[in-house]
Formats: structure tokens, sequence, C-alpha cells
């Protein structure tokens, strides 16, 4: 393949990553929405669409071992080669953790935490995903290092969270009369609360990879690779 093609075939694999990322986050807003407004039919949507995530995903890992094996890429070339795979996994479980949140909708019996903002913290671990992403389109060393740093803000805002149920189970008095079904419904509530944050945080540190194997990509840096 002439060395004009090959690049060209480069920039589709970017345009696709970049596409796949999109998918990846539109889902993750509807799991959200899906748990905010506790909407089966998006839980739903979220949950059946990964199967095109993860197609998606395999065909991109085609891809990269294709453009691996038609030539002998150049050091950059390799490096974004290897970057793109490792961004394509990190995409590929943030769906998953995406369709968790469908999961969880469906499992769910009521908001016992209103005085918790999820949706804040989900609007928070999505902006540094997309700003992850924007870092590896613009091939931008500054803003991986901003992406990470905001990882410390995302681990706190999940903290409190976690502790604000850890605290309310701790202070809930189960009437001496409460059933087996009520005592496992509330503990089934509060597994759910404490799984959808842990995720969430999840997704947060799969921004940081991102933006970890982008800075590698541009600069030969293993920073913020861990």
């Amino acid at each position: 393949m002439a060395r004009e093609g090959y690049q060209a075939k480069l920039g589709e694999l970017q345009e696709d990553v970049l596409y796949m990322s999109e998918l990846v986050l539109e889902r993750l807003r509807t799991g959200l929405s899906a748990l905010e407004e506790k909407d089966d039919e998006l839980a739903w949507e979220v949950i059946e669409g990964d199967g095109e995530i993860n197609q998606l995903y395999l065909d991109l890992e085609s891809d990269c071992i294709d453009l691996l094996s038609l030539q002998q890429p150049v050091a950059g070339d390799l490096r974004f080669i290897a970057a793109s795979f490792k961004i394509i996994t990190d995409l590929e479980r943030i769906g998953d953790l995406a369709t968790n949140l469908g999961e969880y909708t469906l499992d769910a019996e009521q908001d016992r935490y209103p005085d918790v903002d999820i949706q804040a913290i989900g609007d928070a671990v999505i902006e540094m995903v997309e700003d992850a992403m924007g870092a590896y389109d613009d091939e931008d060393a500054d803003r991986t290092f901003e992406v990470a740093e905001r990882d410390d803000e995302i681990d706190e805002l999940c903290e409190r969270a976690s502790t604000v149920v850890v605290r309310d189970l701790i202070e809930t008095e189960i009437e001496a009369d409460s059933d087996d079904a009520e005592i496992e419904a509330l503990m089934a509530d509060v597994s759910r609360f404490l799984l959808t944050v842990r995720d969430l945080e999840r997704v947060g540190d799969h921004a940081v990879n991102i933006a970890g194997r982008t800075l590698y990509m541009v600069e030969s840096d293993d920073e913020l690779i861990y």
C-alpha cells in the first residue's frame, strides 16, 4: 500500500474511534436518564444496544491489526495504532458500565437517596471522557493532564455519595416485625446504589486511561499510564 493510502487508513481509524466514543457516550447518557427517570424503556434501549458497541469494538480491533500488518509503521504511527486499540478497549468497557445502569434501573424499586445527585456525578464523568477524546482528536498533550487532574474530584464525589448511603443504612431502624423480604429489598437498594457510584467512578478511571494513552501517542510520555 502506498504511503498516502496508509495515512488515509490511519485517518479513517481515528474517525471511527471518535464515532465509537460518541456512541458510547450516548448510551451512557441514556443509562443515566433511565436511572433518574426509572424508565424501563430507556433501560432496555441501553441493554439491547450493547451488542452494537461490542461489534464495533471487534471491527476496530481488526482494523488495528490490519494496519500493523500492512506495512512497517514508523514510531509515531505505531504509537497511534497502539493508543487507538487501547482507547477502544476503554470505550467498550464504558459501554458495559452504561449497560449496568440499564440493569440497575430494571431492578430499582424506589429512590431511597434523593439527596445524592447521581446525575451530577454522571455529567462530570461524561465531560471527562469527552475531554479525553477531544485530546485524542486534537493530539493535545496539555489537555490530557487536565483530564487526569479531575479524577481526584470524581473520587471525592463518589466517596461522599457512598458515605451518605452507608450512614443512612447504619442509622436505619429496622422494625422488629419487618419480614425478610423488606430487609432484602433494603439491602438490594443499598447494593444497587453503591454499584452505581462505583461504576461511574470507573468511567472516570477509563477517561484517565484514554488521556494517558493519548499522551503517550503524542509525546511518547507514559506519565499518565498506570
